[in-house]
């Protein structure tokens, strides 16, 4: 039988958006048809949320994007301001960019094993396996270690799933590890992370056993009603937003509900003004992940002023459309919003009782 090791000798590689100029495709592609003129529209859209300077960003992560080789995509988009603020599944952000950031690597699985005929021989040799990608169990069962690590330093108290990932960030920066790494720059650049189904990642099962050790006592929470309050606070405070959406689900949900949570809070908000969203998903069987954003504009969320929906697969359509908005150059002169500072000051006793 073939070795552990030799399956685990061909890592992913991250593409990179800066060493191409995607707009020459971009700007044929909007004189075609189809899911050709649908993406030169949503790279249209993406470069007039960056140039309006009244416009938060928001990426939304969904789909296991990371372990897929766009790491380095969501890197360059935050170091270079055209990211305000991600909401993302945990597994993105923790088995994936974190489990990388602690100098472990995803795999380029074989091509006897895409069909998954071998299921049962990777179980035994610890491989987890995501379509045609490769992961070393006992790499992730570290990461859910160390997720364990950082949770026994901090204070006995609720944390959102933001001021979590935030700690992840501060960690890999204290290890000296990979910077090409999304906690880590999210860290250094104060942009807020949410995953609001946390727990649904290496990090839950690490702080399993955090709560094992701990039952009875005091300890460290995640509150995922913390994290619906604070993002909503960045509409609050930055009215115009414009959602950039890679997958549905839980992230793009969650966001889009923020114009509600917001209303309800009294800020008489504004929908979303722009929205694009990359899915392959089905609309006809009312799955809520595949919901159109023109349906989404009849619950008041996202204006159809400026949306697009791109039925095209992610490490197709965002590398693409990423990159004409990078040496389109409208994220040249975009202040860094550092939303970070802001929610934290928000969450404080003292702010509060103001």
């Amino acid at each position: 039988m073939t070795s552990k090791q030799d399956l685990l000798n061909n890592p992913i590689e991250h593409i990179d958006i800066t060493s191409f100029d995607a707009r020459p495709m971009v700007h044929a592609m909007a004189k075609m048809a189809f899911s050709a003129r649908d993406m030169a529209r949503a790279a249209e859209i993406y470069e007039k949320m960056l140039r309006d300077r009244d416009c938060a960003v928001i990426l939304c992560l969904a789909g296991s994007l990371i372990s897929a080789g766009l790491k380095k995509t969501i890197v360059d988009l935050l170091r270079n301001n055209m990211v305000d603020a991600i909401v993302s599944t945990g597994a993105n952000i923790v088995d994936q960019d974190f489990f990388e950031a602690l100098g472990f690597r995803h795999y380029i699985a074989p091509e006897l094993y895409k069909a998954g005929l071998h299921d049962s021989e990777l179980r035994e040799m610890h491989i987890d396996r995501i379509y045609d990608t490769f992961i070393d169990e006992d790499d992730l069962r570290i990461c859910d270690e160390t997720c364990l690590k950082i949770a026994e330093r901090l204070d006995n108290r609720p944390y959102s799933s933001r001021e979590f990932i935030y700690e992840l960030g501060r960690y890999a920066k204290e290890q000296g590890g990979n910077t090409e790494s999304i906690v880590q720059t999210a860290f250094e650049k104060r942009v807020p992370i949410f995953a609001p189904a946390f727990n649904d990642c290496s990090a839950g099962l690490g702080l399993v056993e955090y709560i094992r050790t701990r039952i009875g006592s005091p300890r460290m929470t995640i509150d995922s009603m913390q994290d619906f309050y604070e993002l909503t606070q960045i509409k609050i405070k930055n009215p115009v937003t414009g959602l950039f959406m890679i997958g549905g689900g839980v992230p793009k949900n969650f966001t889009q509900d923020i114009v509600v949570a917001a209303d309800i809070l009294g800020a008489d908000p504004e929908m979303h003004k722009y929205a694009v969203q990359i899915t392959i998903a089905d609309v006809r069987d009312g799955a809520l992940s595949s919901s159109t954003l023109k349906e989404a504009s009849s619950w008041g969320k996202v204006d159809t002023a400026y949306e697009q929906m791109v039925f095209s697969e992610a490490t197709i359509a965002f590398p693409i459309i990423a990159s004409a908005a990078y040496h389109g150059r409208g994220w040249e002169g975009r202040k860094d919003r550092r939303f970070c500072t802001m929610l934290d000051e928000a969450m404080s006793p003292a702010t509060a009782a103001v």
